[in-house]
């Protein structure tokens, strides 16, 4: 299993409404390139007492956004899996907890376009009050955030563009709703 920072992991290059285009496609090719679009999967975990978001500040040895806080869970998808097997696998990673498909509840698809890359995302809602494990080569803290706090926030730099956008999508869903 490479590393997260591993410049060869493979992903799968996809077109804009996600149909494959090619077959797999070098971690190193897609960033920094944002006309090669590519998979990634975001869970977003909230506390099941309190209705809170946990948010994960990303290690400042990331290669993209280090120091910036981001959604629960978020990964590419490797070549080959499906956005469901890489939730599992990056929620173990990143977190430390086990889940099952049954624990995600699929909430949308989206599309984000940088100017470092361009992904198509498929995020998961998972309940759960820890306790969690930071994987510390990728994430430097965690925390659980109310809706006052992140909108409080937003636009400070504080947050990648990426969860910036993840959160309009959340809180405009049906689901949105759980966050307080």
């Amino acid at each position: 299993m490479p590393s997260y920072s591993d410049p060869n992991e493979l992903l799968t290059q996809v077109s804009d409404d996600d149909t494959v285009v090619i077959g797999p496609v070098a971690r190193r090719s897609v960033h920094g390139n944002p006309d090669l679009i590519h998979r990634s999967t975001h869970v977003l975990v909230i506390h099941p007492d309190n209705g809170t978001l946990l948010l994960q500040k990303r290690s400042a040895a990331k290669d993209t956004f280090p120091g910036h806080w981001d959604t629960s869970v978020g990964g590419h998808v490797t070549f080959g899996q499906t956005y469901e097997e890489a939730a599992v696998r990056e929620t173990e990673e990143e977190l430390g907890i086990s889940v099952t498909p049954a624990d995600l509840i699929p909430l949308y698809p989206s599309r984000f376009r940088g100017s470092q890359e361009s992904e198509n995302t498929l995020t998961f809602l998972c309940l759960h009050r820890g306790p969690f494990v930071a994987n510390p080569e990728e994430i430097d803290a965690l925390r659980f955030w109310t809706r006052s706090e992140i909108v409080a926030a937003l636009g400070t730099g504080a947050f990648t563009p990426h969860f910036e956008a993840e959160f309009a999508a959340f809180v405009g869903s049906p689901r949105g709703s759980l966050l307080q």
